[in-house]
């Protein structure tokens, strides 16, 4: 796929978002985050594939912190999988990372090719879970572990005015879906042991320490990098993501699932 269509984060949301998460990160939590995805997993000489890999972080970190054999991380953005290859080749894994930018739709991989599927709050760009969860256990191997965090909607149905005017302020491509059906969509799938742990309260608090950094400690180096009409548009995003979190409605959540051998 060579088009840009599918660019929905430029330079100017990616260094934002950057400014606030760390290098290589485009949602919260960072290196601790993926960590604590991955916490309690035997990575050894594993193979590991990373579903909307962004600008990389996750996917140098899994090859700088854990003894994988291979990470492939894929996107559908050709501009993040450029940036994916260089902050690889800065942080000395190349040897170890593949980037690939893919197309939507089914995983091009064969049966059984990884060991472990990650994503670290990617999901949310994809509407169809159950189509997913099947995707992702077609490409494990018996036995292998399908561990991510992803946004979560907080309910069925119709979101409060709150949540769709934060939905809509994002103007990002959103296809939300809730704590059971993300469930419905890995048992389905043949996935067994899922555990589905909410991190609502903890980013509640950890949104208003970012959006303090915005209006704050970051306001002029950020209007400088990115423009001051984007910026405060940003700091109105944060304004509304909050009050879905505090309304329940928005609810970052981590996912873990094992298929059988």
């Amino acid at each position: 796929m060579t088009n840009d269509t599918h660019q929905e984060y430029d330079d100017d949301l990616t260094a934002l978002l950057e400014a606030v998460w760390g290098e290589g990160f485009m949602s919260p939590g960072g290196t601790e985050e993926v960590d604590r995805i991955l916490l309690g997993l035997d990575l050894a000489d594993k193979s590991v594939l990373d579903i909307g890999c962004g600008l990389g972080g996750v996917d140098v970190h899994v090859a700088s912190a854990y003894p994988v054999r291979q990470v492939t991380g894929i996107d559908i953005d050709a501009g993040l999988i450029n940036k994916c290859g260089a902050m690889a080749k800065k942080h000395h894994v190349s040897d170890k990372i593949t980037f690939q930018q893919v197309d939507p739709g089914p995983l091009p991989y064969d049966d059984g090719t990884f060991d472990l599927v990650i994503s670290k709050d990617s999901i949310i760009h994809i509407a169809d879970k159950h189509a997913l969860a099947g995707d992702v256990s077609r490409v494990l191997k018996p036995g292998g572990v399908f561990a991510a965090s992803d946004w979560l909607a907080g309910y069925e149905g119709e979101p409060t005015p709150e949540m769709a005017a934060y939905v809509a302020a994002e103007g990002l491509d959103f296809g939300l879906a809730s704590a059971g059906t993300y469930e419905n969509a890995l048992t389905s799938a043949g996935f067994q042991n899922v555990v589905v742990s909410d991190r609502n309260a903890w980013y509640r608090t950890t949104a208003r320490s970012e959006r303090e950094d915005l209006a704050g400690r970051f306001y002029e180096q950020l209007t400088t990098t990115v423009g001051r009409e984007f910026l405060d548009h940003q700091i109105n995003v944060w304004d509304l993501m909050i009050v879905a979190l505090d309304q329940g409605q928005l609810r970052p959540t981590h996912l873990r699932a094992e298929k059988p051998q």
